[in-house]
């Protein structure tokens, strides 16, 4: 199997997406599978936090030149590796392309060893999320039911296909009211998407708004393993199921594991 390279996204914050991808990672990590799970959000980085760990080394480091990829390659619950983005770091808020391809280009290296990179993108359409977005297989946007949700959400979808030709998106509902709730609001936001831009949207999945998951973000504690017999985390490993049948975009652009090797 090649490695298959998932971006976490969301057009606004505080809509969970990386308690979402902490917690899919997780469950990919539980189904047996390698994964390494890289927090590019070098402004409000917070992985980390959610998975209780304590990194000594973060992607700062790795692109100022004080750590090899290894060191940055911490170890987290599961077996899973973990790669911090750092906080609150200017410098690497402001990254050229160029920086980003470095980094992009020295997690090539690891194609053989893993199963799954999931890449939590921070919030938005920034440059450094239209560039960690579009060079993966699998772009899954995270949405919530509100207005401001689907008009950020629409706007991200938007840049990331007329500035980076993505035509496939995947979309999980969080804090959804109920599984038929996510469904018909997945279809509302559909529909706009298919009425104004050439893209395919499909369903991955819900996870419900929980008290639950909340108090795991607290303890930090994620779901999937404080609780792993919750319905909460039941959600996450149906999403972790449905992955491998989620569409990949073929586009031209610069990607993780490049597939034009000859």
């Amino acid at each position: 199997m090649m490695t298959v390279s998932i971006s976490i996204a969301s057009g606004k914050g505080g809509v969970g997406k990386t308690n979402c991808a902490v917690n899919l990672s997780l469950a990919l990590c539980k189904q047996g599978k390698k994964v390494v799970l890289f927090d590019t959000d070098f402004g409000m980085a917070n992985a980390h936090i959610l998975l209780g760990t304590n990194p000594r080394h973060s992607a700062a480091s790795f692109l100022k030149g004080e750590a090899k990829l290894d060191d940055i390659l911490t170890e987290a619950p599961q077996n899973l590796k973990f790669i911090a983005g750092g906080s609150g770091l200017l410098e690497l808020l402001n990254l050229n392309n160029e920086t980003r391809y470095r980094m992009l280009q020295s997690l090539s290296s690891l194609e053989d060893q893993i199963d799954y990179l999931i890449v939590d993108t921070p919030a938005g359409a920034s440059d450094s999320t239209l560039f960690f977005t579009s060079a993966t297989d699998i772009p899954l946007v995270v949405l919530v039911a509100e207005p401001t949700s689907f008009l950020d959400a629409y706007a991200l979808i938007k840049a990331a296909h007329i500035e980076k030709g993505l035509t496939q998106f995947s979309v999980m509902v969080n804090m959804a009211n109920s599984a038929s709730s996510a469904q018909q609001n997945f279809k509302k936001f559909s529909e706009i998407c298919n009425r104004f831009l050439d893209v395919k949207l499909t369903y991955a999945g819900m996870v419900p708004q929980s008290n639950a998951i909340r108090r795991s973000i607290v303890k930090r504690k994620p779901i999937t393993i404080g609780m792993p017999s919750s319905p909460e985390a039941k959600l996450f490993t149906d999403l972790a199921n449905k992955i491998p049948s989620l569409p990949h975009n073929e586009h031209d652009g610069i990607t993780f594991f490049s597939k034009d090797k000859g």
